[in-house]
């Protein structure tokens, strides 16, 4: 399926959401001697250029179950045109964490997939300067490049995109005569609930036990559940009350909502604290799960977790803005090089990145969409036809870290912890605060947040 064939509001992305910043994590930063170097990745033709370079890389990664297949294939691939390059790729359980602390060491490896802890200001003193934005605009979407650029240097690149909502099992909804995919919070709200009446399925699974999950939520409040590409920094940064119930299904309570009345109404599994993350893939592929709200990256996972696999979809979250679905689109987490290795190793780290990039086929086999312009959507989400796929507006100049400073003094962790979806489910169990009484205690947290950064309404 072509990109065009998608309405896009593509702007540009927002500043990744990030909490706090490396020196309030680990401590500063070792002193290493940076490594400066002259090339940058668009200069750099594959194949032919640096063939002869030699480099023996460390890749920190996220994605631990592939390391020894998929990632050891791509090695022995990229090897073919830089056979003096090896490549040690390192898995990290729990990523978000532990690299925040190593990136204050200076000497962690090569490369890495960049933590959400690195304000923009502060990113290059970390990572090498991969090319000017409006030059890597000439091969990647423009769109997906500003999570990690400043003053129009970009020193990251997604290792693929990722289109927000919900991936389901087709045939439970069949099974329990939905046959068409719910567009508002209240039709969806009825799908599970007949799901739960005429099957056997689980109709939406949390996965609350495994933390991270929860953040999947917070994906979908901005552009998907308003159609606004600059809601992330003017809405939700500089905008009053925020997590009010707008009254029309739309904006970051109604997603909220959402995932409270399901719980409240016995709508998900019966104990959230014994849900199984790696289990609830097969579950959603054999028919056990009817859905789960997560990002298209999930879906060639489930399909691959069973013998069903033409069973899995996709879909885009329920919410209509002025009678028209929005879903939100962004990079997922993007290659960084060290700029304190050496000038062959970062030379090489960027040989590596560009052909994962460009060549891998990473992005289409994950389920994502890939950043290079040209490339085409994965065949999962078809299903979007008629969906407008929104990417959030950069900060404005100056204000490129202030969603992080509210959202840090907040404590609410929107996108990063999941505090605010554990919450929810947790009350929504116990019964001891409503939806309203949340969003309220949110906004204020969020309004004190705002007004100790200088923000004006």
């Amino acid at each position: 399926m072509k990109k065009s064939t998608l309405k896009r509001v593509f702007a540009a992305a927002v500043s990744t959401t990030m909490v706090m910043s490396l020196a309030a994590c680990g401590g500063s930063k070792k002193a290493v001697e940076k490594q400066e170097v002259d090339v940058t990745i668009d200069q750099i033709k594959l194949g032919e250029d640096y063939t002869d370079i030699e480099a023996d890389l460390k890749f920190l990664t996220h994605k631990t179950d592939v390391i020894d297949t998929t990632f050891s294939e791509y090695i022995t691939e990229f090897q073919k045109l830089y056979p003096n390059v090896n490549i040690e790729y390192e898995g990290i359980t729990d990523y978000a964490n532990d690299i925040t602390t190593r990136l204050t060491t200076g000497d962690w490896g090569d490369i890495c997939m960049v933590p959400m802890t690195v304000d923009k200001d502060e990113l290059e003193n970390y990572f090498t300067k991969l090319g000017d934005k409006a030059t890597l605009a000439g091969t990647y979407e423009e769109n997906m490049l500003n999570n990690y650029a400043y003053q129009d240097n970009v020193y990251g690149i997604p290792s693929m995109a990722n289109v927000q909502g919900i991936v389901y099992n087709k045939k439970v909804f069949k099974d329990a005569g939905v046959t068409e995919l719910p567009k508002t919070p209240d039709e969806f709200l009825d799908a599970l609930q007949v799901i739960k009446d005429k099957t056997d399925a689980i109709p939406l699974y949390t996965n609350f036990a495994a933390g991270w999950t929860m953040t999947a939520w917070d994906a979908n409040i901005d552009g998907g559940a308003t159609g606004d590409p600059d809601f992330a920094n003017t809405g939700l940064t500089k905008g009053e009350n925020p997590f009010a119930d707008r009254g029309d299904g739309t904006g970051p309570y109604a997603v909220y909502n959402t995932l409270y009345e399901a719980v409240k109404r016995g709508l998900t599994e019966e104990d959230p604290t014994t849900t199984d993350w790696e289990g609830s893939k097969g579950m959603l592929n054999n028919g056990e799960i009817g859905c789960m709200v997560l990002g298209s990256w999930s879906v060639v996972q489930m399909q691959q977790a069973g013998d069903n696999g033409d069973d899995i979809g996709f879909m885009a979250f329920p919410i209509t803005v002025d009678g028209q679905q929005y879903a939100s689109a962004g990079p997922d987490y993007n290659y960084g090089i060290n700029c304190n290795s050496s000038s062959d190793n970062q030379i090489a780290a960027m040989c590596y990145i560009k052909w994962l990039v460009e060549e891998s086929g990473f992005a289409q086999s994950e389920g994502g969409l890939s950043v290079v312009s040209t490339d085409e959507y994965p065949e999962a989400l078809t299903a979007l036809e008629g969906i407008e796929l929104v990417v959030n507006n950069p900060a404005a100049s100056g204000e490129e870290n202030l969603f992080n400073d509210v959202n840090n003094d907040s404590e609410l962790g929107i996108n990063v912890s999941g505090a605010v979806s554990t919450e929810i489910v947790e009350e929504a169990i116990s019964g001891t605060k409503t939806m309203e009484d949340m969003a309220a205690e949110w906004n204020e947290k969020w309004t004190a947040a705002q007004e100790s950064n200088g923000v004006e309404f």
